[in-house]
């Protein structure tokens, strides 16, 4: 009898595990191409990244650059944060939400990606089934699927508005039980949040069966109306909130975000942060107290408005760019739409964003990262170079198109 090889042969180098096969954000691969333009003096407007044009408020920066000269001790913080920013994000939930949150739930992390990381590994086991939406942001489904989870895709269209439902989670719990239900409002790509009354269903339905709410709330604020968005934990105390720094204050390479973390994770959840990381970025952490400050919410409301404004110009030209089953964009800054009655002679959105770029010098995302069923016919607008910027984009995309011979019919 032959003796079969071993899964890993004494001299040779272990195979690639499963997390070296998660695929690459598109995002970052038209961005790499936008840097690459740029750096040969070619001028793009870029639409592709969800990055705030305005950076961080005035406060913050000016309190980063004291924090290097005036003797601030920049050593390890806490595992889990800053006493002095847990109590500024204390502050802030009794502010938006009228929530009092105890510090020790709060535990800052390096980004939201961080955020989401531990979260994960705190509350879940390898071969655990987590639910979320498609379309929806793919470090959620590449995160989970590196850790050796089963991520249990709920197909969210228009029907749906693009967000789970109690009729999509019965079906896919009927199939199997599930450990954890990921929803994003407003969500990434496509901006919609969850109804009125929504999110507490959602929040009612987990605590019911012990699924692990997890809340993806970093756009809060970045809203449309009344709202600044409505927080998990207004309904369920066992969910897990993540949010940044990133989007309302617009401090992206900062690398700042949180948790609010239940009771029974505290532990683990401060256990897997001092190993994983030792501590969030201390110099950032200190520049973020002025995030709270009356300025800087001034600015973010600022902020906002020009993200209105440069939403209202999509909304004016949807007739003409003839795109469909466009997404509510009730919040953040993007604009999800379906673009196969104009893709012309391009196979799909990856081959029409490419060409986009290269003849209008225009950097928007093709939907493939976001909907792995049906991304390839979408497109993703980011709102978040301002009004001035979309309006010239939308003025080249609809060149773009009717050079195609694709141009829809104005309305009337």
């Amino acid at each position: 009898m032959t003796e079969q090889p071993s899964h890993h042969q004494p001299g040779h180098l272990h195979p690639s595990a499963r997390s070296a096969a998660v695929p690459p954000f598109e995002v970052m691969t038209v961005l790499h191409k936008v840097f690459e333009l740029r750096a040969a003096g070619v001028e793009v407007i870029s639409l592709c990244a969800g990055e705030p044009s305005a950076g961080a408020p005035q406060g913050v920066r000016r309190r980063a650059a004291e924090v290097v000269t005036d003797g601030t001790a920049l050593g390890y913080s806490n595992a889990t944060g800053l006493i002095e920013l847990r109590q500024g994000l204390a502050r802030h939930y009794r502010r938006w939400y009228g929530l009092e949150v105890p510090i020790r739930n709060i535990a800052i992390t390096t980004g939201s990606s961080g955020a989401f990381l531990t979260s994960f590994l705190a509350a879940f086991d390898a071969g655990d089934r987590v639910a979320l939406a498609r379309p929806g942001y793919p470090a959620y489904q590449n995160i989970l699927t590196s850790l050796g989870l089963e991520v249990v895709e709920l197909d969210c269209g228009p029907a749906e508005r693009f967000q789970p439902t109690i009729d999509l989670l019965d079906r896919a719990y009927a199939e199997a039980p599930l450990a954890g239900l990921v929803v994003a409002s407003p969500a990434n790509p496509t901006g919609t949040m969850l109804a009125a009354g929504q999110l507490a269903e959602l929040a009612d339905w987990c605590r019911e069966r012990g699924v692990r709410l997890i809340s993806d709330e970093i756009y809060h604020g970045v809203t449309y109306g009344a709202s600044v968005g409505d927080c998990a934990w207004s309904h369920d105390r066992n969910a897990i909130v993540v949010s940044s720094f990133s989007k309302y204050w617009g401090m992206t390479g900062w690398r700042l975000g949180w948790a609010l973390v239940p009771d029974d994770l505290v532990g683990a959840f401060e256990a897997l942060t001092g190993n994983l990381s030792l501590c969030p970025p201390v110099p950032a952490q200190y520049a973020s107290v002025e995030a709270f400050t009356e300025q800087a919410y001034a600015e973010g409301v600022a902020q906002v408005a020009d993200y209105a404004a440069a939403r209202q110009v999509v909304l004016d030209h949807l007739d003409e760019l003839g795109w469909v089953d466009v997404a509510p964009a009730d919040g953040a800054f993007y604009f999800y739409a379906t673009i196969t009655p104009v893709l012309g002679p391009h196979p799909d959105s990856r081959a029409w964003c490419e060409a986009l770029l290269d003849q209008q010098r225009v950097a928007i995302t093709p939907g493939l990262d976001f909907d792995t069923a049906h991304g390839d016919q979408a497109v993703r607008i980011s709102l978040a170079a301002g009004a001035a910027a979309v309006s010239e984009a939308v003025r080249r995309i609809l060149e773009f198109q009717r050079g195609l011979g694709v141009s829809a019919p104005t309305a009337g």
